[in-house]
């Protein structure tokens, strides 16, 4: 770990007290928001706090033992089917060792992110697991370790010393891609998220590596807000346009459903009129008829893993830094299929 990470003492309430200039007395009442302090040494003391980082225990005020058998996690859309079976493996790590979890939703928004990240702190969690909000820096998960919170990234990483759980992106898009170019399509589209963070940046890369060792194939990149209505109307748009890909791989499978959605309300049937795979094989790809081709992420196993070295980490927390990622592989469905003859193409 380095010196800028390395972890320190939590700041106490008789530190603020001090860099305040008042009594530890005055500082519990301010911390407690008692209506007894005046408005200028309120300010003063709460300047304090916010200078050297200390954040009220609700845990230790409780006088609850010094662990409270409890881990936050930050994910940032539970909207979308992947986290909640993510949150099924934590759970199943977590309840297993006699912990109970926080969840909470960053939608992400880096201020509620923080917010979130400061009210666990209060209630003094023993870890934390997070899937960074889009636009994260590094030094999110600095602060926690300066903190001495322990912490593991999961599915993205913000860089710096954290520990960090996710998938190897190129098995699965290699696996899609390779099959598309088997079936005879030679232009092949790849619709991303517009949003910034490590997953997004490594599908795509992943996507153009793989597309990179097939000269005689060409490829669309595509970025829309990744919702199921965006890419309903993204497909509704590529059913009319000439020229457009024959073949589509998503960012994940809230893009790839909308997408099978727009092309069948355009009278396209994926897996015959065009080809079509998302990302990350939730149930509901196979709910859909026909059902949704898409690159497996193991999300449980990631989960898993995530819960059990946060565990490790509180345990033992100047242990060496640990990187996992689990494999990705494709899974061959009805909506993809040959190359099928463009009309618009004359």
């Amino acid at each position: 770990m380095s010196k800028q990470t390395r972890r320190i003492a939590r700041p106490t309430l008789m530190d603020v007290a001090r860099h305040a200039g008042v009594s530890r007395a005055t500082a519990s009442l301010v911390v407690r928001k008692s209506p007894l302090v005046s408005r200028e040494t309120r300010a003063s003391v709460e300047a304090a706090m916010a200078e050297i980082g200390y954040v009220y225990n609700a845990g230790a005020a409780g006088m609850r033992a010094a662990r409270s058998r409890t881990i936050g996690v930050i994910i940032p859309n539970l909207s979308n089917p992947f986290f909640g079976i993510l949150l099924t493996g934590i759970d199943h790590v977590v309840e297993g060792a006699g912990l109970a979890t926080f969840i909470a939703q960053s939608a992400e928004s880096q201020e509620k992110q923080d917010g979130f990240v400061t009210r666990m702190r209060e209630h003094g969690v023993d870890g934390l697991i997070v899937c960074p909000a889009a636009g994260t820096k590094a030094d999110f998960t600095q602060k926690l370790q300066m903190w001495g919170m322990p912490v593991v990234e999961v599915l993205r990483t913000v860089g710096g010393e954290a520990d960090y759980v996710g998938m190897d992106q190129f098995g699965g898009m290699y696996g899609a891609v390779s099959r598309l170019v088997e079936l005879g399509h030679v232009r092949i589209g790849f619709v991303t998220a517009n949003l910034d963070h490590s997953a997004r940046e490594e599908r795509l890369s992943a996507f153009r590596a793989a597309i990179a060792r097939y000269d005689a194939v060409d490829a669309v990149e595509m970025t829309i807000e990744p919702t199921h209505g965006e890419a309903t109307a993204l497909a509704l748009r590529m059913a009319r346009q000439k020229g457009a890909p024959s073949a589509w791989i998503c960012h994940n499978d809230v893009i790839g459903l909308g997408m099978h959605r727009g092309f069948c309300e355009a009278g396209l049937v994926p897996g015959r009129d065009v080809s079509l795979i998302g990302y990350d094989n939730v149930a509901e790809t196979e709910l859909v008829r026909p059902a949704l081709a898409s690159v497996a992420t193991e999300a449980v196993e990631i989960g898993q893993l995530a819960a059990s070295q946060l565990l490790r980490r509180i345990e033992n927390p100047d242990a060496p830094r640990q990187r996992m990622t689990v494999p990705s592989h494709f899974v061959d469905r009805g909506s993809v299929g040959p190359r099928a003859f463009d009309p618009l193409e004359g």
